[in-house]
C-alpha cells in the first residue's frame, strides 16, 4: 500500500493542529484527536490513514497535562480509569493493525459516522439533566468492573483506528452507563488515554504511519494549550459544554464530507 509523504506538515502547520487540538482536547476531555484529524487532512495535507495514526501519537503529551487539572480537582476515578486501560490497550493494539489495512475511504466515512453521533450526543446532554455524582465512586461491583473493560476495549479499537482517544466514546458511555458526571467522565476518560496512545503508536511507528518528531511538536504545543482547556472545563457548565462541542463537531463534520465527497 502506498502512502503519500508527510513533507507538508511542516513545523509552523503542526504547531497550529497542536494549539488548536490542545485547547479542545482539556476543555472536553477528549484528546482533541476529534479536531487533530480533520486539521491534519486539511491543513496538514496528510491522508486520512496518516492523520489518525499522526493524532493518536500526538494525544500522548496532551492527555498527559491535560490530566493534571482533573486530577487535582478530585474529578478522576483512578479505579475505573484502569479498568478502562485493561481494554483500552489491547484495544488500541487492534485498531491500529485495523488501521494499516482498512480502505482509506471507509477510514474517512467511519469517522464522519462517528462525528454524527457525537453532534447528536452533545445536543442531547446540553438540553438534558446532567448525573449528580461528581467525585470517584469507590469500587465497582463485577458487573460494572466487566463493563468498564469492555467500554476499554472499544475506546481503544477506535482510538488506534480513527486516532480521536476513544473519549467520544468513553466519555458518554461512563456518564450513561455508570451516572459519571461530566467532568468526572472527561478526567476518567483523560487518563486511560495515555497509556492507549502509547500502546496503539507503538504499532503506528512500526508500520511507518507516523513520524515521532512531527508528533511531539503536535503535542508539546497541544499539552501547553490542554492545560487551559481543561482548567476551563471544571467550572464550565455542563449545558454550555455540551452545546459548544457540539458546535465543534459539525465544523469538523463539513470538513470531513467534503473531503470524502472529493475523492468521489
Amino acid at each position: 500500500m502506498t502512502e503519500q509523504t508527510d513533507d507538508s506538515l511542516t513545523p509552523p502547520r503542526a504547531a497550529v493542529v497542536g494549539i488548536v487540538g490542545g485547547a479542545f482536547s482539556g476543555l472536553f476531555g477528549l484528546g482533541g484527536g476529534i479536531v487533530m484529524v480533520p486539521l491534519l487532512t486539511s491543513l496538514g495535507g496528510l491522508t486520512q490513514r496518516r492523520a489518525s495514526a499522526y493524532s493518536l501519537a500526538a494525544i500522548l503529551p496532551a492527555a498527559i497535562v491535560g490530566s493534571i487539572p482533573y486530577l487535582t480537582h478530585d474529578a478522576v476515578d483512578l479505579i475505573a480509569a484502569g479498568l478502562l486501560v485493561v481494554g483500552a490497550v489491547v484495544g488500541a493494539v487492534v485498531g491500529a493493525r485495523l488501521l494499516a489495512r482498512v480502505p482509506e475511504t471507509l477510514l474517512r466515512w467511519l469517522f464522519v459516522a462517528v462525528l454524527v453521533a457525537g453532534v447528536v450526543r452533545s445536543l442531547l446532554d446540553g438540553f438534558g439533566e446532567p448525573p449528580s455524582v461528581d467525585s470517584a465512586q469507590g469500587i465497582p461491583s463485577l458487573l460494572d468492573g466487566a463493563g468498564m473493560i469492555g467500554l476499554g476495549l472499544v475506546m481503544g479499537v477506535a482510538s488506534g483506528l480513527l486516532g480521536i482517544g476513544g473519549g467520544q466514546l468513553a466519555v458518554p458511555g461512563l456518564s450513561a452507563l455508570f451516572d459519571f458526571a461530566p467532568a468526572l467522565a472527561k478526567g476518567t476518560s483523560l487518563v486511560a488515554m495515555i497509556p492507549t496512545a502509547v500502546s496503539g503508536t507503538w504499532v503506528n511507528a512500526r508500520n511507518r504511519l507516523v513520524h515521532l518528531r512531527s508528533a511531539a511538536i503536535i503535542g508539546l504545543v497541544a499539552s501547553v494549550f490542554s492545560f487551559g482547556g481543561a482548567s476551563l472545563s471544571v467550572v464550565l457548565p455542563p449545558r454550555i459544554a455540551s452545546i459548544a462541542f457540539a458546535a465543534l463537531l459539525v465544523f469538523a463534520l463539513a470538513q470531513q464530507i467534503r473531503k470524502a465527497l472529493q475523492k468521489h
